[in-house]
């Protein structure tokens, strides 16, 4: 301050405008770089104010462009996101360490506080709410406890959810066959089906396709997770830039917003119909926990706020990211017929035209490890949900301070040529051991691990092999006659490795 002082006087004395604004932003640099931690990890030297934004915003696709840097700076790095500094974790041992071994120090979140706000009670500097983006604490612990608890009893992971899985993909073979073989883009039918699928949990029932309400839910969901504008994702970094935005809210900001109207709608309607002893969905075993007799803080987390943010989760988490990695796994099965066809062979030989069930994934080895190499290849967030440091800590000799932002590269495991040889090359062998059994590997890590490990994650198994199985069962996909091959090079909407829009065709099978 007292070297402001003595700037704002010399500019007094010698009112030079232009060595006045020079000598100002001179200090406000050395200010800033004196606020900056000490003994960061290393990482590559970012520009004033944006820091390392530049850079990023020329990449392709900026997770194998920071799996690239960590090969010169170490599996733990840093990049300047603006002013603040942020860690990159690359590598399985280095990520086991940070989110299995070392949990309580690396279990936190840190998103954008305008989110924050929003998810939170509304009031300044809240903390959100829910389960994916809530503070690691045992406010969280409780909430997704019962969160899992809840699917359980509604049948993730039993043979009860099947027939719901089912119905769905029989939906979404009726869509598929009514575009006569002709080119059409599967994206939209197949988020109607996934999301139907969480609908009819969270709900009680699934939406026909053409429902009103049910455009609106996809619609929002849709901006919610698009790539954000560069201003406003400055303005999500840094409150000072939302002048580009005129004041205005971000645009993602603003369909979360009528994401929780959609979600307090449903929550009315049901307490309108509720009963007791006729429990139907999550949403009724919310409002059912809500009337035992509980102490003060139980009170204060089963609160409608909390039920809908944690609706707002299941949706947001389980329908674009399902969706996209059946998409990644039909382009697949395209640019590469001869893995299709063993595909086909196995489950003709298995089940013939009987419905697949969940339980018969060993039974189809192939087609389970076909799945398991999109998941590697395609991650569909490879940076993870971002973490943040419980507490001050160190990692690898470094020093990483409480609520610093951490992002967990999980496309530099998958690509790990020593862990997976020859890794952009499509292999569904790899997941095979001698007898041709599936063999699972550790390293695959597409839900993350840890304690912040993906909350629908057996939901998404299941939704994954049994629809991809249905699908593959009734039709042969191909591309569109004299179509150029599309684009494997995937790019990120906000946080999900999806794929660049392609059409196909799907024959019917005999």
């Amino acid at each position: 301050m007292s070297i402001l002082l003595e700037v704002v006087t010399a500019a007094g004395t010698y009112a030079d405008l232009p060595t006045f604004l020079l000598a100002v932003c001179a200090c406000l640099l050395t200010y800033l770089y004196l606020q900056r931690p000490r003994n960061l990890p290393p990482g590559p030297r970012g520009w004033p104010l944006v820091g390392n934004l530049p850079m990023l915003a020329k990449s392709d696709f900026y997770p194998a462009t920071l799996t690239e840097l960590s090969k010169q700076y170490g599996d733990v790095m840093t990049i300047w996101i603006g002013h603040v500094p942020s860690i990159v974790l690359s590598g399985y041992e280095t990520i086991k360490t940070a989110l299995v071994k070392r949990a309580e120090d690396f279990s936190n979140r840190k998103i954008p506080q305008i989110i924050a706000n929003v998810r939170g009670d509304g009031t300044t500097k809240s903390a959100a709410k829910g389960v994916l983006h809530a503070a690691y604490g045992p406010e969280w612990k409780h909430q997704r406890k019962f969160a899992l608890m809840t699917l359980r009893d509604f049948g993730v992971g039993k043979r009860s959810l099947e027939g719901k899985i089912s119905e769905e993909a029989n939906a979404l073979v009726q869509e598929i066959l009514s575009q006569n073989g002709h080119r059409f883009d599967l994206k939209v039918i197949l988020q109607n089906s996934v999301c139907n699928i969480i609908c009819s949990i969270v709900f009680g029932g699934r939406f026909e396709y053409g429902d009103p309400d049910f455009l609106r839910l996809i619609r929002l969901l849709n901006a919610t997770v698009e790539k954000p504008s560069v201003g406003e994702r400055l303005a999500l970094i840094n409150p000072v830039f939302r002048h580009l935005l005129l004041g205005k809210r971000p645009k993602g900001v603003e369909m979360l917003l009528a994401l929780q109207e959609f979600c307090k709608e449903q929550i009315e309607d049901h307490r309108q119909t509720f009963d007791p002893s006729d429990i139907r969905d999550f949403i009724d075993a919310f409002l059912l926990e809500q009337q035992r007799p509980q102490d003060e803080t139980a009170r204060e987390n089963f609160t409608d706020k909390q039920l809908q943010e944690v609706l707002i989760d299941l949706f947001m988490a389980g329908t674009e990211t399902t969706a996209t990695t059946i998409r990644w796994a039909l382009l697949y099965m395209m640019v590469n017929p001869e893995i299709q066809e063993k595909v086909h062979q196995e489950i003709d030989s298995v089940l013939g035209q009987s419905p697949p069930s969940y339980a018969q994934r060993n039974l189809l080895p192939y087609t389970a490890a076909t799945i398991a190499e999109v998941q590697r290849i395609k991650p569909i967030v490879p940076l993870g949900v971002p973490h943040a440091a419980s507490r001050d800590t160190t990692l690898n000799g470094y020093n990483i301070p409480r609520e610093t932002m951490i992002f967990v590269n999980l496309w530099s495991v998958h690509m790990d040529p020593e862990l997976f040889p020859e890794p952009d090359s499509f292999r569904p062998e790899r997941f095979l051991d001698q007898d041709g059994n599936f063999a699972k590997h550790e390293a695959l890590i597409p839900f993350s691990i840890g304690h912040r490990i993906c909350l629908g994650e057996q939901l998404a198994k299941m939704e994954l092999f049994m629809l991809f199985v249905s699908l593959m069962q009734r039709f042969t996909f191909h591309l569109p006659e004299g179509a150029p091959k599309p684009s494997m090079v995937g790019k990120l909407g906000g946080i999900i490795n999806v794929p660049f829009p392609f059409e196909l065709c799907a024959v019917p099978r005999g």
